[in-house]
């Protein structure tokens, strides 16, 4: 199964309302929000739990605080959790104002994120 695509749109248009400089990208089985060129958030289902999870790139000095919201997983492929990033299951961005608290988490990380090389 693909992304969902009605959760897709309500991060388009937090984007837009936020006025950020977005564009998509298809990665990881989901589906990504690149800004400024660099990873933001993304759209993950998740084969095992059977449910889409939103994949937020809040920045390590953000993890501990977000762990403790309703629904934040750590954000875990290969065994090893991933560092200043987490996974959000769907009780914690059901409502529009949690998706926005997650989106402005990620947009704030953002300009002191990192962009990865170019291959």
């Amino acid at each position: 199964m693909a992304y969902n695509e009605f959760m897709a749109d309500r991060i388009r248009q937090l984007f837009k309302e936020k006025k950020a400089n977005f564009y998509e990208k298809k990665m990881m089985g989901g589906l990504c929000f690149m800004v400024e060129d660099k990873m933001c958030c993304g759209i993950h289902f998740d084969k095992k739990k059977g449910m889409d999870l939103l994949m937020a790139r809040i920045g390590p000095d953000a993890v501990e605080e977000a762990m403790q919201k309703e629904g934040c997983l750590p954000m875990d492929f290969t065994g090893r959790p991933m560092k200043g990033y987490v996974f959000v299951t769907a009780d914690g961005f059901d409502l529009d104002e949690d998706l926005a608290y997650w989106v402005q988490l990620c947009l704030n990380f953002n300009p002191l994120a990192k962009r990865s090389k170019k291959r």
